[in-house]
């Protein structure tokens, strides 16, 4: 999963104006950024987006310069062995190969942003294919190509506005999946309780099944309350979510697939619900517990991959 989110809304609001675009095409040992990891560069010298933490980006934005200025696409490589390691190399070890190209027909054409978008809004990923001989990227499959794969932004829909519910939501935000808290108890889902926090008083199956979860959205109940937890897993179940978990012990976790499976859902479906939610770390207290959650729900992203 690459956070090029900021990068693909930057460049459509920079639409127009001469830019480049740097990939990480390839990685080796301990490099910091991911393979199809983005920096946008604008004609003006602004940028969006990193790929490398700070090692290399100076003599990125001079090569994103000359691509706008005429250059043809280019790949470079990055590592310690280069002469001035310390200047614009990797000291923490690592190796990357960066791909710069122009964003413009003939190299990253500025309406595949616009795709990259109209698919994340439908919970969809987009894969683009780059010659990186031509530096051309194209929606078109090519054989020996540089795959780089957009998921949409990952949600986390936490059903029940309780105690660690409200550790759970800024963990969320700190490791980049926008939490929504969902309860139809008015007295419990308040800014007060849950500041800067999007928040949902529909009951939670038509919650759930209205914001469309796909791959990127986890669904995690947490009230304690079958009338609000149930219908909230039928639903995530009943949709491609990518980690569905319930809290609870295993005695209730048990009852619950029971009252699941009487709805119809057969025991590969039910198999999908993470119960109790979360990873076994010996958690204690309400954010104990959701840091084993938010474990959970990363690994269970992770195991799409």
């Amino acid at each position: 999963m690459n956070d090029n989110g900021a990068v693909i809304r930057k460049a459509i609001e920079w639409r127009g104006a001469p830019m480049a675009l740097a990939t990480v095409i390839s990685t080796w040992g301990s490099a910091p950024r991911p393979r199809g990891s983005h920096m946008l560069v604008h004609q003006d010298g602004r940028m969006e987006g990193s790929i490398s933490g700070g090692c290399v980006e100076t003599d990125v934005l001079q090569r994103a310069a000359e691509v706008i200025a005429g250059r043809p696409a280019h790949i470079h490589r990055y590592g310690v062995t280069d002469g001035d390691a310390w200047d614009v190399g990797l000291p923490c070890g690592g190796e990357i190969a960066v791909l710069v190209q122009p964003v413009a027909e003939g190299g990253f054409a500025p309406g595949l942003f616009e795709r990259i978008r109209a698919e994340s809004i439908q919970g969809r990923a987009l894969t683009l294919f780059t010659d990186l001989e031509s530096g051309v990227t194209r929606e078109d499959a090519a054989e020996g190509a540089f795959l780089n794969r957009y998921d949409p932004p990952r949600q986390l829909l936490i059903v029940g506005a309780v105690q660690i519910a409200q550790s759970l939501a800024p963990l969320a935000q700190a490791i980049g999946v926008t939490p929504v808290v969902i309860d139809p108890r008015g007295r419990f889902l308040t800014q007060e309780r849950f500041p800067g926090v999007e928040l949902d008083d529909r009951w939670p199956d038509e919650a759930v099944a209205a914001r469309l979860p796909a791959e990127s959205t986890a669904v995690v109940t947490l009230s304690h309350d079958i009338k609000i937890d149930d219908p909230a897993l039928a639903a995530a179940l009943r949709a491609p979510t990518g980690y569905v978990a319930a809290l609870g012990s295993r005695r209730s976790h048990a009852a619950r697939l029971d009252r699941l499976g009487g709805m119809g859902f057969d025991a590969a479906q039910l198999a999908r619900i993470d119960g109790p939610a979360g990873l076994d770390i010996g958690a204690v207290g309400p954010a104990e517990i959701a840091l084993s959650i938010a474990a959970g729900m990363i690994a269970g992203f992770n195991a799409q991959r």
